[in-house]
């Protein structure tokens, strides 16, 4: 795991404000490059790729414990169910 992601996962599960390179989290949710991947809702964790199944988007989201996004034969899986990238519960 990166250093980012390590850094800013870790402020968005205390629910702390955070910055850190192309990563921020207002406390509540955390973005890349401006779009929100991940939320707390009701004290739940849910996450999206936000349209962007980039290789930084997944090693953002695979940051979150419980979390495992990867491409298999084109497809995006989410622990090991296929995933569209809409928002989900994790």
């Amino acid at each position: 795991m990166r250093k980012v992601t390590e850094f800013i996962v870790g402020k968005f599960l205390l629910q702390e404000p955070a910055t850190k390179g192309n990563s921020h989290c207002d406390g509540n949710a955390l973005f890349l490059h401006g779009n929100k991947i991940a939320e707390w809702r009701d004290h739940r964790i849910w996450i999206t790729d936000a349209g962007w199944d980039s290789t930084t988007t997944k090693e953002r989201l695979n940051g979150i414990p419980g979390v495992r996004v990867y491409h298999h034969r084109k497809e995006l899986y989410l622990n090991d169910k296929p995933w569209d990238g809409d928002w989900i519960q994790v």
